[in-house]
């Protein structure tokens, strides 16, 4: 399951000769492993085969070999780490070749992060970029794919420095194999990553890493107005009940690592959860798992505590919160797109205009593009990704 945007949390600091020493080395790339090799046919036969709903292949000119890399990186607490990703490179020859980061949603599974990931869904946005001639970058998070430890979910400062350290591995890599990735790079996220996207965005605007160049940004169904569009749609029914479980159960499990909201399980969530939410989140389960193991609403999971800290938050809670809410709170200098599916079940559409009201108010121009309605396994939300990667592919090719 695919799902929210994440949320901003501040990260711990560090002695400044730890914090020197942990990012000395931040974006070396430790190993990079063949994953496959792919003609332009197969390449599209493999989009096509998605059994969610065939992915379009208009863009695809390419064949295109896929690698995970290994790098290295910094958790939530800035303290040294590795993390994987996928990078997808087009075969056509060019030595130059423009960049697309690419930041995923939520996965419950680690395996589910692109470099790992099994099925089409969470391989398909690279391999569309890349046979289209760029080379794709996906970084698979903290704690995801091949990475140790548990996801930080809804840290953006993590999502961040993982997704920067891994466009350094990649360009590292390609420049291995004789290629060179464009400085200017296009930055685009879907939910969970539509967040992830920004955070990245404000980063290589503000001169994060010198040989990077923040090209064009393009988030698609994000939550972006969380505590005043997201919340209460989880809470009132609004969004799908079994996503609004999973992402109620996601936000306290996730919070609590990095803001301590509870002491015992039993203090937020209800019987029998409380003694097996935390386990079904920490990455070794299948999605079917979490789904099977969780109630079918929001109000059978939660404790009155819990509803309440969510109507009116408090302390951590609350300021984790308000930062999530200030994602869209800059001025993007470079062009930038957001894309909503109309009665999107999992990321409401009033998420997509607050952001783009937060986006004017900062003075940008950032048109706020309609997908209408597609539908991939039956969901708006997972369709609006598909639509929007056939819409980018030929928006980043103009640019």
């Amino acid at each position: 399951m695919a799902g929210l945007a994440a949320a901003v949390v501040t990260v711990g600091a560090l002695p400044a000769s730890a914090a020197s020493s942990a990012s000395s080395d931040r974006g070396h790339l430790v190993s990079a492993e063949r994953l496959t090799t792919q003609s332009a046919g197969q390449v599209g036969a493999t989009l096509k085969s998605d059994p969610g709903g065939a992915w379009d292949t208009r863009a695809v000119r390419y064949g295109v070999d896929t690698y995970r890399l290994t790098y290295r990186t910094v958790d939530a607490s800035g303290r040294r780490t590795t993390a994987t990703g996928l990078v997808a490179l087009p075969r056509n020859g060019d030595r130059r070749l423009r960049t697309v980061s690419f930041a995923h949603g939520t996965e419950l599974y680690r395996n589910d992060a692109p470099s790992t990931a099994e099925g089409v869904w969470g391989r398909a946005p690279a391999l569309t970029y890349a046979s289209a001639g760029m080379a794709a970058v996906a970084p698979d998070y903290l704690g995801m794919g091949k990475g140790p430890g548990k996801h930080p979910w809804m840290d953006i400062p993590s999502e961040t420095t993982a997704s920067l350290d891994m466009l350094r591995a990649a360009r590292a890599f390609a420049a291995q194999k004789g290629r060179e990735l464009e400085r200017d790079v296009l930055v685009t996220g879907f939910s969970q990553g539509a967040s992830a996207a920004l955070g990245l965005a404000k980063a290589l605007q503000e001169g994060a890493d010198p040989a990077f160049r923040l090209g064009a940004v393009a988030p698609v169904s994000g939550a972006y107005a969380f505590r005043k569009q997201e919340i209460p749609a989880l809470l009132n029914g609004g969004t799908d009940a079994k996503a609004g479980v999973i992402y109620s159960a996601l936000l306290f499990v996730a919070f609590n690592r990095t803001h301590h909201l509870y002491d015992k399980p039993g203090e937020v969530f209800r019987s029998p959860y409380d003694k097996r939410v935390e386990k079904l989140l920490d990455g070794s389960h299948p999605g079917i798992e979490v789904v099977k193991g969780t109630p079918g609403t929001v109000r059978k999971l939660l404790t009155p505590r819990a509803v309440k800290a969510l109507e009116h938050p408090t302390g951590g809670l609350a300021e984790a919160l308000r930062l999530t809410d200030a994602v869209c709170a800059w001025k993007p200098k470079a062009p930038i797109r957001l894309y909503m599916a109309k009665g999107d079940e999992q990321a409401v559409t009033g998420n997509s205009r607050a952001c783009h009201a937060q986006l004017r108010a900062a003075g940008a121009e950032a048109p706020l593009i309609d997908l209408g309605t597609p539908e991939y396994g039956g969901s708006r939300h997972l369709g609006s990704q598909q639509a929007a990667t056939a819409a980018l592919v030929r928006w980043f090719a103009r640019l």
